[in-house]
């Protein structure tokens, strides 16, 4: 798994709307909260994803662009997000690309690990969480972390 210090993987690909998502995009203007999840239309996965919806306002406002990834087809992830009125885009890695590269994918269940990662916008990661059963902590770190970034603190925590 990227740790702080290791610069992230740069993909390039499409949102489950067919948008184009890069994240060379995003350097110089914005830090990127990107999260990756285990299964779409799942228990632990739909409570977090709701806990980023209902705090994505207040993410945005703290300069960052919020993304999700699933190794679940992009269809599954639109279906996901339209049933769940996301803001934020959605990811379908279902060839795993760019989990490997975050070295996330569990081994033999070839599904993601519940981690976020927020990448500087110099498209270095600042800070990971990793936690495959308290999801609520996701939104938790990810927003001190954010908040102590714009104070001009240390970023990780």
């Amino acid at each position: 798994m990227l740790k702080p210090g290791d610069t992230a993987y740069a993909f390039d690909t499409r949102d489950c709307r067919g948008e184009p998502v890069r994240l060379l995009d995003f350097r110089d203007r914005k830090r990127v909260v990107l999260f990756f999840f285990p299964k779409a239309f799942t228990r632990g996965c739909t409570e977090e994803v709701r806990h980023f919806r209902d705090h994505y306002e207040q993410i945005a406002a703290l300069g960052a662009e919020l993304i999700g990834v699933s190794v679940d087809r992009a269809e599954t992830n639109c279906a996901f997000a339209q049933a769940e009125g996301l803001q934020f885009r959605l990811l379908g890695d279902e060839d795993r690309s760019i989990s490997e590269r975050y070295g996330v994918v569990w081994p033999v269940l070839k599904v993601d690990r519940r981690a976020t990662f927020i990448i500087g916008r110099t498209g270095v990661v600042e800070a990971v969480f990793h936690h495959e059963r308290n999801v609520e902590s996701h939104l938790e770190d990810v927003l001190a972390c954010l908040q102590r970034a714009t104070a001009g603190t240390v970023n990780a925590p």
